[in-house]
């Protein structure tokens, strides 16, 4: 047991030297020699990788941070795509939108750019091509015969319409009757030959009143046309032939209105102007208000006219569309003369004011 102990303190001190000698020195050795470089490798770094900044082709080592490979990739170049990242772009996923020239650095402005790659500008626009691809695989005076039959057919075809936009029966105080009034024309988008007639009649007394106009119509605008002619009248009245100018056409918010200037053989100066509007209450039912009003330059004692506004009328008409082109109808009306021409009814024993229903049809074709 004696030289157990004696053994084991001889050894004790001895071990805790060893671990501070051998810590002593290795931090030594760091200290005095230098760090060993790693021995060169194969490049690994494929262009791929270096355009997303993991690694550079340069042999020289470089110290990488997260942003490195963007900033080598953003120095010099053109603005990125939002939709198509550079990194996405090098991998070949997607082709970035070109920038446009006042986008991009100086001396890199895109070249061949046109249509919508253009920037803003005020440039005037290209000249369309002066040449017929057709031409060159078909002989060319076949083409043109070609080309002149399109436009015929397209751009210049000739149209024919007839319109009744009255014909209905009247119920008035003792004077029941039917009226008309209706319009055919006959042409292309700019020139038509226009024939317009209306008219009434008294059951028992024959036709009161009517007319016939034929114009020469043109288009002034998208929406109107201006037209010239001549009015025949006829009926009751003495028979009265008058030069017509007038227009007709489409107003804003979709009121039809009309207007005319009438010059008869006996000097005298006649005007009407009349509008209507179609208030639509279902694709089938339409409700048409319409309005007119007559004129007179001086007192036509012959035809029972007074000067100055004759005579107003106020309808309103309830429609239904069986199909587009055949719409059976019911209204009212009511009609007014006014100043010297109510005083002329009332000497021939006639109203000068009036209600009457009417039931009718609208038809075209």
């Amino acid at each position: 047991m004696t030289r157990t102990a004696l053994l084991l303190a001889g050894i004790a001190p001895l071990a805790f030297a060893v671990p501070a000698a051998a810590q002593s020195m290795d931090h030594s050795m760091h200290a005095s020699q230098p760090a060993a470089k790693p021995a060169p490798e194969a490049s690994t770094c494929t262009p791929e990788h270096a355009a997303m900044g993991h690694c550079t082709l340069d042999s020289a080592p470089v110290e990488e941070t997260p942003d490195a490979g963007m900033k080598a990739m953003d120095h010099g170049a053109p603005p990125s795509d939002p939709d198509c990242p550079p990194e996405h772009a090098a991998m070949g996923h997607c082709t970035p939108k070109q920038a446009p020239a006042h986008d991009m650095p100086h001396g890199q402005q895109a070249t061949g750019a046109s249509g919508t790659d253009l920037p803003p500008g005020d440039a005037p626009a290209p000249l369309p091509p002066d040449e017929w691809y057709a031409d060159r695989v078909f002989p060319k005076d076949a083409m043109e015969h070609s080309r002149h039959a399109m436009m015929i057919e397209n751009g210049a075809q000739q149209v024919g319409f007839v319109s009744l936009n009255l014909a209905e029966y009247q119920a008035r105080k003792g004077r029941d009757g039917f009226r008309w009034e209706g319009e055919a024309w006959y042409g292309g988008d700019i020139n038509r030959l226009t024939l317009k007639s209306e008219g009434e009649t008294v059951f028992g007394e024959g036709l009161e009143s009517g007319e016939v106009q034929a114009l020469y119509s043109r288009a002034i605008g998208p929406y109107f046309n201006a037209q010239a002619g001549v009015r025949q009248d006829f009926g009751h009245g003495p028979d009265r032939t008058y030069a017509t100018v007038g227009f007709e056409g489409l107003a804003p918010y979709w009121f039809e209105v009309e207007g005319a200037l009438f010059l008869s053989n006996r000097g005298d100066v006649l005007a009407r102007l009349e509008g209507s509007y179609d208030q639509r209450i279902t694709q089938k039912w339409i409700l048409q208000p319409m309005a007119e009003a007559n004129f007179a330059a001086q007192d036509v004692p012959e035809s029972g006219i007074g000067s100055g506004l004759s005579d107003v009328e106020l309808g309103l008409r309830l429609r239904y569309e069986i199909v587009r082109e055949f719409a059976p109808y019911v209204g009212v009306e009511w009609t007014r003369k006014v100043g010297d021409t109510a005083r002329f009814a009332r000497a021939a024993g006639e109203d000068a004011s009036g209600v009457s229903f009417a039931i009718g049809v609208k038809a075209w074709f």
